[in-house]
């Protein structure tokens, strides 16, 4: 069966479509992808240059009829780029003198958001197109080259539909990571265009200047866009996925030491004899010895990564660097600038034990 719609998904860190607000200096982004936008993507998997696009491509690829289903809207952010070094700047508004230095802009983006794009047209362009985006010939970025998509852009296979409201609530609504809340519903802009049944563009239609007619310079025309909102859940118009689009960043492994180790085992004994079987920081008999780095943990310490501690002194530095979050490099007890922070934790785990001792042995009134 021939299939007359191409999805896209469009989902990333950052994305930005520039619409008729954007200007060189101030350049904002739309809502949701641009047709301008979607087919310079198209362009670039179709590995075709802007003044060659001009010639046959703009007019096939205008002539998609395009919807957009915002499934997550993102949250809009600014950067400041600055163009050029050596330009000629005026000093003031209206002045004649210049000075040598770059112009800055701003620029606006999308931060995750996630975009389902659903293109119909004729089943020879649609498949033509399928299989640009499956293997494209350039990178496909999502409106600026610093915006790689997070998810394959041709996520779901093409097919056919007979109208693009039916397309585009075919595909159910996936939450980005496992811990997200579906919506109530999600917006949808859907291209309108007239038909001997509906001659006039509805009242609450939208006019986007999105339309490619050049490339080099670039000049668009209006379409209409009808905004639609959908249900999102079991048994509305817009299912909802059991799984995932991403999983959690996995944590990378942290080394650690192996306590049964033969070698371990031999520098720790070492060590406590270098230390006279003393504790570097009290000077208590000491009953095991702490990292300081574990970059060598495991069975290839050094002398200099071990400190041989009593039980109270090893209990107060290992909750210290859990609450600061360390990672390879570690507390150094017989560094001065930990001593005061040490001695506090020391009388705070010693006054919580004696406070538990007593709540043993005596009734709870009689603790406080």
């Amino acid at each position: 069966m021939s299939s007359n719609t191409l999805f896209l998904r469009l989902d990333a860190p950052m994305q930005s479509w520039g619409n008729q607000e954007s200007k060189f200096v101030v350049r904002r982004t739309g809502e949701a992808p641009t047709k301008s936008g979607v087919i310079g993507l198209l362009c670039a998997a179709l590995g075709v240059t802007r003044s060659e696009a001009a010639d046959v491509w703009l007019t096939r690829l205008a002539e998609l009829r395009m919807g957009v289903r915002i499934d997550a809207p993102g949250i809009r952010w600014w950067d400041y780029h600055t163009v050029g070094a050596r330009m000629d700047m005026r000093i003031a508004e209206g002045a004649r003198k210049t000075k040598q230095g770059a112009l800055l802009t701003r620029r606006e983006y999308l931060c995750d958001a996630s975009f389902l794009v659903a293109l119909q047209g004729e089943p020879a362009l649609i498949t033509e197109l399928s299989a640009a985006i499956r293997n494209p010939r350039w990178t496909l970025y999502l409106g600026r080259k610093c915006c790689p998509p997070a998810r394959p852009v041709w996520e779901q296979p093409a097919g056919e539909f007979p109208d693009m409201l039916s397309a585009i609530t075919s595909i159910a609504w996936r939450k980005r990571m496992s811990g997200d809340m579906p919506p109530q519903s999600i917006d949808c802009l859907l291209e309108w265009r007239a038909t001997p049944e509906e001659a006039e563009a509805p009242a609450d239609a939208l006019i986007w200047y999105d339309v490619p007619l050049t490339l080099e310079p670039p000049s668009h025309r209006a379409r209409f866009v009808v905004r639609r909102r959908l249900p999102v859940g079991r048994n509305c118009e817009v299912n909802i996925a059991d799984k995932a689009a991403h999983s959690a960043t996995p944590v990378p492994p942290r080394q650690r030491a192996d306590y049964g180790n033969t070698e371990y085992k031999k520098r720790r004994a070492e060590r406590m004899e270098r230390d006279c079987g003393l504790c570097v920081f009290c000077k208590a008999p000491a009953t095991t010895v702490q990292h300081v780095t574990y970059r060598r943990a495991g069975g290839d310490e050094d002398q200099e990564d071990l400190r041989s501690l009593c039980r109270l002194c090893h209990d107060a530095v290992t909750m210290i660097e859990y609450g600061l979050g360390m990672g390879l490099d570690r507390i150094d007890p017989e560094e001065l600038r930990w001593r005061e922070i040490i001695t506090a934790k020391r009388a705070e785990i010693v006054k919580f034990r004696s406070l538990e001792t007593r709540r043993r042995r005596l009734a709870a009134k009689e603790v406080e």
